[in-house]
């Protein structure tokens, strides 16, 4: 009895706070609507703070900042609802549209063939994925290792071996794409430029030498950390250290 009020209070609980947070978003809505961005823009952010976020509310974010010219702002939240809901057209549309109001125009280096065939392997399946696989490949090798080595007959030896070492091929490779998704992970912290425009240095410091500038709404991939500084790189291949102030990680 005393578990099952226990229940209902959690449940009441939990019914009354996306009940609130339902009524926050709608409020949030409606300030958008009666074109009260600002105060949208608030009400939505009063919402990440609680510790909720949507693709959605990302969106409505996303757009509400660039109704105020807020470029940087509404590209940030575009990206970020777009983590959520990567298949989201409406997300990519606006996204799209809003980096047309940026200065840089950055050149993507294609990747090669092979990396690209390297990379589309290893995204059939997640880092864990890949590490399961492994351990299932090499447990298959010993498995049929053993049963080769316990075989009477040459047929069944050589079937055993043949597939003893298919199972520690696999187990090899998945490793291999299982660090390749890794590096991958590791490699994808981006981050968005918030300064109206800011030099990037050619080491982590103020004194260094300026290689060239970049200015709001720029998305940047972070390499290395060091104190307040972080190496960025852009799409084209251009690396450089800029006070980490100057922009926001996604």
């Amino acid at each position: 009895m005393k578990n099952l009020i226990i229940i209902i209070i959690v449940f009441a609980i939990s019914s009354l706070t996306l009940a609130q947070e339902q009524s926050m978003f709608q409020k949030a809505n409606d300030l958008y609507t009666q074109e009260k961005y600002q105060e949208a823009i608030e009400a939505y952010e009063s919402i990440i703070k609680s510790g909720q976020e949507s693709a959605e509310l990302y969106y409505n974010l996303g757009n509400a900042n660039y109704k105020v010219n807020n470029i940087a702002s509404s590209i940030y939240y575009y990206e970020k609802g777009l983590k959520l809901a990567p298949d989201d057209e409406d997300i990519k549309s606006n996204l799209a549209f809003a980096r047309k109001s940026t200065i840089d125009a950055i050149d993507i280096i294609p990747e090669g063939f092979l990396t690209r065939t390297i990379n589309g392997f290893a995204s059939m399946f997640s880092f864990n994925a890949w590490g399961w696989i492994s351990i299932i490949g090499v447990c298959a090798f010993v498995v049929l290792f053993v049963l080769y080595y316990y075989a009477l007959t040459s047929t069944k030896k050589r079937l055993f071996f043949m597939c003893s070492w298919i199972g520690l091929g696999i187990g090899i490779i998945a490793v291999l794409f299982a660090f390749r998704q890794y590096n991958r992970i590791q490699e994808n912290q981006y981050a968005i430029i918030f300064a109206q425009e800011t030099t990037v240095k050619s080491e982590p410091n103020l004194k260094s030498e300026v290689i060239f500038e970049l200015h709001e709404g720029t998305k940047v991939r972070i390499t290395e950390t060091i104190n307040e500084w972080r190496k960025i790189r852009l799409a084209d291949g251009k690396i450089g250290w800029i006070p980490a102030t100057e922009l926001k990680e996604l």
